[in-house]
């Protein structure tokens, strides 16, 4: 017989079956939060640090581990993922002092939130470690047990305090309180573990702390023996995102038995070489990864093969922007434009530019965040080459292919080099010169500047234009005079500046005036002159004119034909004047200008004593007096002084703060 449902019925089922949709949708969802934060660590230089962190939260949050703000990444640096990913263990192996020591970070991280713990690291030398730092008295040894009995792993350390003892397991922190008692750590530190099972095998480490710092054991392998156990892994490679040219390490752990041999393959391609296959654990380091690719690990064992396979994918940098556009030029600047190249934003430009004409660096303009911009600081009527390359968040892009331009032209900023005069009758001269050092653009002529009268303004002075020509003649000039001659150069922008003036006397025959007339001190006695000689003469003589200051009278010295001459005799720490002529068989030229030099400072000591007593100088205490006197002087002790000394600094002169150095005295 079949029963209908009554009206009543019908709505009260319809409202449970509401009930539970809304309680099955209603499920409560959560931010990560931590639940083993890590904590600070002093290590050794060449030992271990292992940093824990596990997190939880719905859904599962993942851990990831960060130095300075990005991931770890370094052929040091380990990170051993554990529950599902909410947990991972940052293991740096072997310590470095000083680049490891730093502020870590554990991020947990899932669609509700994320959270951020820090660790510092410290890490000391030998040499550097406090009393007390731990030591490992007695570390674990290789052993083999057999499955379902109980093995013993044991450790013993020393320290001050007494350090607390832990371990690990395959670089994994070991839980004994999650074993439901079946592992526990014995009071001497050793780690006893029954009923050991297939999963028991592994590396151990013990690990002893103390307030001073943290020290690690050796390694020992626990081998648990079964009978038959296939290949499995305990620890599958995981997949990473890298920049252009960066390191990443993929480890790849398997276990059975027997052990299971372990290889890396990329595509066909063996990337372990099959007489140096390891057992158990492998870690494939890759280094300058330019290219995405899927590498797989290969377990096998005489019961099985295997795979796992990690996709290292490598971020892109930016492509290179278009060709830069010339859109406007002075003298000193270019400004260009330029098409970004790069369909995402970019986070700035970087200008890189070079003269054309110069050896040497190039020069770069960074953080530019706009497709225009004007390169300032050029030099005039120069070439320049000009790339543009893009940077984002991995790094800096190809550069974009080049633009060659030209500044415009200024005056020129230096004037002709090297102006020399002559006469080739008695009325007519020749002057000739060379280029500007920094000419700023094409030389379109010569300005010559000539006069009896040099101290009267230039603009008053006679003028003879030059059409792009290193020399000239200047005609009609009165006899047996001097005139004053100076040179500038023009492009079509202005003038440059002015020469230094030269003399040319309207003698036929005679030399012009000797160049580059230079004067430097040698000692405190001498000062060396050189110069260049007049072009296209036949120099007999130089007569130079020199004199102390600008009060006393000028001394004449004559000497053969040379380029350099050496006055002696000099006072010490007193500027002199000097001109120099050339003599021909004809006639003395005209004088250079004044060139003045002071000779170096004397550095002698004078002996003294009061007049009453006699003595040695050979103490070394040290006094001050008010000194006057010079070179052969007697010089005055103040009252009560009794001792004997030198009286150093400058000789010559009064008023002067001497630095006396006393010695004991015997009267005679």
């Amino acid at each position: 017989m079949r029963i209908l449902p009554s009206p009543g019925m019908s709505a009260l089922v319809s409202l449970v079956n509401l009930l539970s949709v809304l309680l099955i949708g209603c499920v409560a969802e959560s931010p990560p939060v931590f639940i083993k934060k890590p904590v600070d660590q002093i290590g050794v230089s060449g030992g271990v640090a292992s940093f824990v962190c596990q997190a939880t939260g719905d859904p599962k949050p993942r851990v990831t581990w960060n130095k300075k703000g990005k991931k770890v990444n370094s052929q040091r640096f380990e990170t051993i993922e554990f529950d599902e990913s909410a947990g991972a263990v940052l293991r740096i192996q072997p310590l470095r002092t000083p680049r490891d020591e730093n502020i870590y970070e554990c991020v947990a991280q899932n669609p509700h939130g994320e959270v951020t713990v820090h660790a510092k690291l410290t890490v000391l030398r030998e040499d550097q470690l406090p009393p007390g730092f731990p030591n490992i008295d007695m570390g674990p040894q290789l052993k083999v047990v057999e499955r379902t009995r109980t093995a013993t792993m044991l450790c013993a350390a020393s320290g001050n305090p007494d350090p607390e003892i832990t371990w690990f397991k395959d670089f994994l922190p070991v839980d004994p309180s999650a074993s439901n008692g079946r592992i526990k750590q014995l009071r001497s530190g050793g780690l006893q573990i029954e009923s050991s099972e297939e999963t028991d095998q592994g590396k151990y480490e013990c690990v002893a702390s103390n307030s001073a710092g943290v020290r690690y054991s050796s390694p020992a392998n626990l081998y648990v023996r079964v009978r038959r156990v296939a290949p499995r892994f305990s620890i599958l490679p995981v997949s990473h995102e890298i920049m252009p040219g960066g390191n990443v390490n993929i480890t790849c752990v398997a276990v059975g038995s027997p052990m299971p041999y372990v290889k890396w393959m990329q595509g066909a391609e063996d990337l372990t070489p099959e007489d140096d296959m390891p057992v158990g654990r492998n870690v494939l380091e890759l280094t300058d990864v330019k290219d995405s690719a899927n590498y797989t690990c290969v377990a096998m064992s005489s019961l099985g093969v295997i795979e796992a396979v990690a996709q290292i994918t490598v971020k892109s940098l930016p492509k290179a922007p278009g060709t830069p556009v010339v859109t406007e030029t002075t003298a000193t600047s270019i400004t260009i434009t330029w098409d970004s190249g790069n369909p995402d934003p970019v986070s700035y430009y970087v200008i890189e530019y070079k003269s054309k004409s110069q050896d040497g660096p190039y020069q770069i303009k960074e953080d530019i965040t706009t497709t225009r911009y004007s390169i300032g600081g050029l030099s005039p009527n120069s070439e320049y080459e000009i790339w543009v390359s893009a940077v984002n968040s991995i790094g800096q892009g190809p550069p974009s292919e080049s633009v060659v331009t030209r500044t415009g032209e200024q005056a020129p900023a230096s004037a002709p080099r090297n102006v020399q005069g002559r006469m080739l009758s008695s009325t007519t001269m020749i002057i000739q010169w060379e280029e500007p050092v920094e000419p700023n653009g094409q030389i379109r002529g010569y300005r010559v500047y000539y006069t009896m009268e040099p101290d009267q303004p230039v603009s008053n002075w006679q003028k003879h234009n030059v059409d792009d020509s290193l020399l000239t003649t200047v005609g009609s000039l009165l006899e047996d005079e001097t005139y004053t001659v100076r040179v500038l150069a023009f492009t079509s922008v202005g003038d440059g500046p002015l020469s230094d003036p030269i003399q040319v006397k309207t003698q036929q025959g005679v030399p012009g005036q000797p160049m580059n007339f230079r004067a430097e001190a040698k000692t405190e006695t001498s000062i060396v002159l050189s110069w260049s000689p007049p072009r296209q003469e036949i120099i007999v003589k130089y007569e130079l004119l020199y004199k102390e200051g600008d009060h006393t009278r000028e001394v004449l010295r004559n000497f053969e034909p040379t380029t350099s001459f050496t006055v002696e005799g000099l006072k010490p720490n007193t500027e002199y004047v000097f001109r120099l002529a050339a003599r021909s068989a004809l006639g003395l030229g005209a004088f250079t200008p004044e060139v003045r030099e002071r000779t170096l400072q004397s550095s002698r000591c004078l002996s003294f004593s009061h007049p009453s007593l006699r003595g040695r100088q050979s103490g070394s205490q040290r006094w001050w007096a008010q000194g006057y006197g010079a070179v052969g002087q007697m010089v005055a002790v103040p009252r009560g002084f009794t001792h004997l000394g030198l009286l150093c600094g400058e000789v010559g002169g009064a008023g002067h703060l001497w630095d006396l150095a006393p010695s004991p005295f015997t009267p005679r």
